[in-house]
């Protein structure tokens, strides 16, 4: 008997060794195939990269996985807890591998054979990290080993809070979001700091199936689960049972954030600004490389900046266009819900005072409208059904398309031409009626763009590409090459004052014509026509006398303006022919309002920006705007010396003295000239307007000391915008309501005036020096030796002719704007 003991004992024995071996053999299999842990130490999620405002509210997100990176130390002891208590209680003294959890598992899935249930892996958080990096989520025994094996090489080269960290920053917890602090955002609209130990508890019943634990479907299911991680906390003594017991009296409350933070009004800037990062770093970079900008948008500005433009927009749509007909068609059947018919027409998501609805009846005087419905937190269509009226007297446009082009169908239309029932249609409430009044709307056919920046830095506080970015994408500030036209004259002044003219300077309003090698003859002519014979420099730019300015062009030669032209960077490369002069090349509302900044600076070059300032994921700023020099910033302690200053290195490329007298005679323009409508923002502005042949682009483009803003409109495809339609008339008002709400709460500020510069009473039509003050007198800025009765001034300097004094015709021409563009 002991022998045959002795021989089974033989054979168990061989039998373990050949069966240790095996595993060994298996075991040393696996580990030759198995990825490279160490690459851990050079991981970098894909992060999103986060667009904040000038005051710190967020603009925008743009990323591939919803993930925000937090380091352990910044993650508070009860979201991490939460995790360990519902996904690896023994985390913390295990080795990778927990044994206790192997072993339930393994009973666990002996006891659900048959039954069709997933078998479980008793993961700890280790391998659940080696998992989600390294392996994929294929059940079977050759992936569970490699994770396991995995894990326990993890746990020897990394501790237990890096582990952890990679962990909460890569887990996936539903809606998109990947990481803690990204769901923590998600889910409740917090930072992981502020979230409660209900809230924590929920984020950890998640990673094992947040499909499953959805607030909105399983809500009980998700309490249920959430309540079960609280009573894990407490048996696990990470909590009292006091707070575990009002943990679970906690409503589940969610607020799911949209799929990407949307700031009101700022979608032309936020595009902007992500064009100009992908253009410096690429769209990996952009997308997963966690950078964190902050832009120079400030939000109140670029929502008065939003409404002035859409405000003028539809103003010239009711006044000059025509009803274009409705959004879409839907057939009205009778019985049927209208609400469901139009609740999935998509409408303009930019234009939250505009709803769609629908025509479900119509006469003569008015029509009965039937709103789209809204949508619950569930995304599911509202069971209530709002209706109200449209009254023929209050649609705005007396007009229609005739479906074949661009030209009008007249006499005015009746409401029954203009809408059939089951025409879709765009409404907006009438604010001060009660009895369910709304009015026809519809996107203006003409487009604009207003852009405003502070004109010492270049920083662009607003930025308006269009009237809806949801309906055209285009950005018309940056995008769209357009003429100048009058606006451009400002430059050639520039141009004349810096090369020995004085405002006061005659040049003569007299028709002109030019023959080319080709015995082609060019006679520019004024805006209707007429002429004011000698006019000084002054004059000519205030009513924007189109002979004055080729005429001084063409003494000073076209060569001088292209190099101004260029300096100022409005052109690139502008051909040196007359025309230019009058802005007959094309630019961007952006380049002329920055060249217009370097006029209100003082004449120092200024690089226009939407961002301050670009961080990468770690903190470390990686892109600045300013660049100016500080000396004594870099300070380590304070020991009496002078406060830090900042050294301004700007290129000074206009002389302070020009920039302060074209701004005076831009002054001019407003208070005289084609600019009066902003007269009505009651403080110092200087400004020019510009319009180009037949009124296919105008311009407003103007500035207080402190802030400068262009405006222009004009249809996309460029086409006339109709008889006496002017920059003063169209793009002046925008301006002008734009100025109004920016400058409402600052006080008003005069031009700031450059020492040296002298300053004469003169004639305003004659620019002859004058007593006194009045009407007829205007303050005259001069440079040192040009100022009457100095050595050095020569009154008619580049004068055509010099008048003794002035004729009635002459008065009349100066004092009504005639002869001039709008």
């Amino acid at each position: 008997m002991l022998r045959s003991i002795g021989y089974i004992f033989g054979i168990a024995v061989i039998l373990a060794l050949i069966a240790a071996g095996g595993v060994a053999w298996y075991i040393s299999h696996m580990s030759a195939s198995l990825p490279d842990y160490t690459a851990l130490r050079k991981y970098e999620p894909p992060v999103m990269t986060r667009v904040h405002a000038s005051d710190g509210s967020l603009m925008a997100e743009y990323s591939i996985e919803r993930r925000l990176f937090l380091p352990i130390q910044t993650i508070p002891d009860r979201v991490k807890n939460a995790f360990i208590a519902a996904e690896d209680k023994n985390f913390y003294t295990h080795s990778g591998v927990d044994p206790s959890g192997v072993l339930r598992a393994l009973i666990t899935n002996y006891r659900n054979q048959g039954s069709g249930k997933r078998p479980i892996g008793a993961s700890t958080i280790t391998q659940q990290v080696a998992k989600n990096f390294f392996l994929t989520n294929e059940v079977s025994i050759d992936r569970k080993i490699k994770e396991m094996l995995l894990s326990l090489r993890i746990e020897q080269a990394y501790s237990k809070d890096k582990i952890l960290e990679l962990y909460l920053n890569e887990i996936y917890l539903g809606f998109g979001a990947y990481g803690v602090a990204a769901a923590a955002l998600d889910y409740f609209g917090k930072s992981v700091q502020e979230l409660s130990i209900a809230q924590c508890a929920y984020l950890a019943a998640l990673p094992k199936a947040p499909n499953n634990y959805n607030p909105f479907r399983y809500k009980e299911r998700a309490l249920d689960r959430r309540n079960w991680v609280i009573d894990r906390m407490v048996e696990d003594k990470m909590i009292s049972k006091e707070d575990g017991e009002k943990a679970k009296a906690e409503p589940l409350e969610i607020t799911v954030r949209a799929a990407a933070p949307h700031m009101f009004a700022a979608d032309y800037f936020a595009e902007e600004v992500r064009r100009k990062i992908a253009d410096l770093y690429g769209e990996k970079r952009l997308y997963e490389g966690g950078l964190s900008v902050r832009a120079t948008l400030d939000p109140k500005m670029q929502v008065e900046a939003r409404k002035a433009l859409n405000a003028g927009l539809l103003r010239f749509d009711y006044a000059r266009g025509s009803w274009m007909g409705p959004v879409t068609h839907v057939d009205l059947t009778a019985g049927e819900d209208w609400g469901v018919k139009i609740g999935d027409i998509p409408s303009y998501y930019d234009l939250p005072e505009w709803h769609l609805a629908v025509v479900l009846s119509v006469n003569a005087t008015e029509a009965e409208i039937g709103l789209q419905p809204a949508r619950n937190d569930g995304g599911r269509l509202s069971t209530a059904r709002e209706r109200g009226r449209l009254l023929y007297k209050d649609v705005p446009w007396k007009r229609m398309k005739d479906g074949r082009g661009d030209k009008p169908v007249r006499p005015a239309p009746k409401l029954t031409d203009m809408l059939k029932p089951g025409d879709v249609i765009y409404v907006e409430h009438v604010a001060d009626d009660p009895d369910g009044v709304w009015r026809l709307r519809q996107v203006p056919e003409v487009g604009g763009a207003l852009v405003a920046m502070d004109p010492h830095t270049g920083r662009v506080l607003a930025l308006v590409g269009g009237f809806s970015y949801a309906q055209s994408e285009f950005n018309r500030a940056t995008q769209a090459y357009r003429q100048p036209g009058s606006s451009f004259k400002p430059i050639v002044y520039s141009a004349a004052l810096d090369n020995g003219y004085t405002p006061s300077s005659i040049v003569m309003d007299a028709p002109i014509s030019f023959t080319d090698a080709n015995g082609k003859v060019w006679a520019p002519k004024n805006d209707g026509g007429k002429v004011a014979g000698p006019s000084t420099l002054r004059q000519a730019l205030e009513h924007s006398r189109n002979l004055v300015t080729i005429r001084l062009a063409n003494e000073m030669g076209m060569p001088l303006v292209v190099e101004y032209a260029k300096r100022f960077g409005i052109y690139d490369d502008l051909p040196p022919y007359l025309p230019m002069a009058i802005g007959a090349g094309e630019t961007t509302v952006l380049r002329m309002t920055t060249a217009y900044a370097i006029i209100a600076n003082g004449g120092k070059k200024i690089v226009p920006t939407l961002i301050d300032r670009i961080q990468d994921r770690y903190g470390n700023t990686i892109y600045k705007h300013d660049d100016r020099i500080c000396e004594g910033c870099v300070a380590e302690n304070w020991s009496n010396q002078a406060e830090p200053t900042l050294i301004d290195n700007a290129e000074q490329i206009l002389d302070p003295m020009t920039a302060y007298q074209i701004t005076s005679m831009m002054e001019g323009v407003v208070k005289y000239g084609t600019g009066r409508r902003a007269l009505a923002i009651g403080k110092p502005i200087a400004g020019k307007t510009g319009t180009t042949n037949d009124s296919k682009d105008v311009w407003f483009i103007g500035f207080s000391p402190d802030l400068v803003a262009g405006v222009f409109v004009g249809y996309d495809q460029p086409r006339p915008m109709g008889k006496g339609v002017a920059g003063g008339v169209v793009a002046a008002p925008i301006f002008t309501d734009f100025m109004e709400d920016a400058l409402a709460d600052k006080p008003p500020v005069d031009f700031r005036v450059p020492d040296g510069i002298k300053l004469v009473p003169v004639n305003h039509l004659t620019g002859q020096p004058a007593s006194g003050s009045g009407a007829g007198i205007v303050i005259e800025a001069f440079k040192p030796g040009t100022a009457p009765g100095e050595s050095g001034f020569s009154f008619a300097a580049g004068a055509s002719a010099q008048p003794d004094k002035a004729t009635a015709e002459q008065e009349k021409a100066v004092y009504s704007g005639t002869g001039g563009l709008y």
